[in-house]
């Protein structure tokens, strides 16, 4: 299967054949990876990222479980009175 690479806009594409998405399970709108080599480029398939919890985003952000992340105070900051043009 031959196809022709086409300027769009600033950049240039490639059509793919129906058949050959069809082929490989591939969609509208599916996200892929393009890997170059030598002298090709590979598309693959993007696994999906599962959704994660706000309790597991916290425990890879800091590395530790939720129960041992010190709390942020909820007190107020007194910064001073203000300077310049700040309407309050």
């Amino acid at each position: 299967m031959h196809a022709t690479i086409q300027k769009w806009g600033n950049s240039h594409g490639l059509r793919i054949p129906k058949a050959l998405l069809d082929a490989v399970g591939l969609r509208e709108h599916d996200r892929v990876e393009l890997v170059q080599s030598e002298d090709s480029i590979q598309i693959r398939r993007v696994s999906s990222v599962p959704h994660r919890t706000l309790e597991e985003r916290l425990t890879a952000f800091y590395g530790k479980p939720v129960e041992e992340i010190e709390r942020m105070s909820a007190q107020e900051y007194d910064w001073g009175s203000a300077e310049g043009q700040e309407i309050w």
